[in-house]
C-alpha cells in the first residue's frame, strides 16, 4: 500500500512537471501575441510582456468577416468530415475484425499497404482535380488525404477484435438480426471509446489542415481559416516589403506581423482547445485496446 502511494506521488510530481512544460509554449504564444510588435523586436519573447497591444488582435477584427466565413468553412468541413471519416472508417474497419469473412486478410493487406506506399502529390493531384473534378469545391477540403487512414481503420478493427465478444455477435445472429443491424446496435455503441479516440484524430487533422487548400482551392469562398490565415500572413509580409505602405492605407502604423503570427495561432487553436475536454476521457482507453494486436 505504501508503495503504490509513493508511486502514485511520483508520477503525479512527474507528470505536473510535463504538462508545464508542454504548456509553457502556449502560454508563451498568447502572451506574445498580446505583446507590441516593437517590444517582440526589441526584447525577444517573455512570458511578462514589457508593452502591451491589441493591435494584432485589432487587425484581425478588420477582417472579421473573412475570418468568420472561414471559421464556418473549417467547422464545416471539419464536422461533417469527421463524421463521415468514422461512418466509412467503423464500416471498414468491421469485416476485418470477423473471423467469419473469408476476405478479411486482403483486405487488411490493402489497407495496411495505403500505410508504406502512396501515388505521391502530382498523381493525386492529376486524379482528384480531373477525374474527380473537386477543384474550388468544398470536397477539395474534405475527401483527399483524411477522409479515410488507414491507422484509424486498424486502430478500431482491433477495438472491435479485442472488445467485442464473438459469442455477443452470435446471440444477435440467433436472434435474426442482420449485418447493418448487428453493425449498428451492437459493434457501434460498444466502440464508443475507439469512436471518440478516431474522432479527435480525424478532427484535429481537418481543423489544423491547409494543404488541401494551397493545392485544390484558389476560391476564397472556400478558404478555410488555416488557409485564410496563411493568406493574411501574407499579406502583412507585403505590406511590410513595400516601400510605398502609405499609399495602402497604412499610413505611419507599423503592421504587427509577429504578434499577429501569435494571434493566428491562438485563434487557431482555440476550438480545438475548448472541445478536447469532452473527448479527453475516451482517448486513453480507445488507443490502448485499439493499439493492442488482435
Amino acid at each position: 500500500m505504501t508503495e503504490s502511494k509513493t508511486f502514485n506521488r511520483v508520477s503525479t510530481i512527474i507528470l505536473t512537471i510535463l504538462v508545464v512544460f508542454a504548456m509553457l509554449p502556449i502560454v508563451l504564444i498568447v502572451m506574445a501575441s498580446f505583446t507590441a510588435e516593437t517590444a517582440l523586436v526589441r526584447d525577444g519573447y517573455r512570458f511578462i510582456p514589457k508593452e502591451l497591444s491589441l493591435n494584432a488582435y485589432y487587425y484581425m477584427i478588420k477582417q472579421g468577416r473573412l475570418i468568420l466565413r472561414s471559421y464556418g468553412i473549417s467547422f464545416l468541413v471539419t464536422f461533417a468530415g469527421t463524421a463521415i471519416s468514422v461512418l466509412l472508417t467503423t464500416m471498414l474497419a468491421y469485416p476485418m475484425s470477423r473471423k467469419s469473412y473469408k476476405y478479411r486478410n486482403a483486405l487488411a493487406f490493402f489497407v495496411f499497404f495505403t500505410m508504406l506506399f502512396n501515388g505521391g502529390i502530382v498523381p493525386s493531384y492529376i486524379m482528384w482535380t480531373r477525374f474527380f473534378h473537386i477543384k474550388d469545391t468544398i470536397w477539395a477540403l474534405m475527401i483527399p488525404n483524411y477522409l479515410v487512414t488507414a491507422f484509424n481503420v486498424i486502430l478500431v478493427k482491433n477495438y472491435f477484435q479485442n472488445s467485442v465478444p464473438d459469442s455477443l455477435i452470435e446471440a444477435a445472429q440467433l436472434d435474426g438480426a442482420s449485418e447493418f443491424k448487428i453493425f449498428f446496435k451492437v459493434m457501434l455503441p460498444l466502440a464508443i471509446p475507439a469512436v471518440a479516440t478516431i474522432s479527435l484524430f480525424t478532427g484535429i487533422a481537418y481543423w489544423n489542415d491547409w494543404t488541401n487548400g494551397l493545392y485544390y482551392v484558389n476560391n476564397e469562398k472556400f478558404y478555410s481559416i488555416q488557409q485564410l490565415l496563411m493568406k493574411i500572413m501574407s499579406n502583412i509580409q507585403a505590406l511590410r516589403s513595400n516601400s510605398n505602405a502609405s499609399l495602402l492605407g497604412t499610413g505611419a502604423v507599423e503592421l504587427p506581423s509577429t504578434s499577429v503570427r501569435m494571434a493566428m495561432a491562438v485563434i487557431g487553436i482555440l476550438p480545438i482547445v475548448i472541445i478536447y475536454p469532452f473527448v479527453q476521457k475516451y482517448l486513453v482507453k480507445g488507443v490502448i485496446v485499439g493499439a493492442v494486436k488482435g
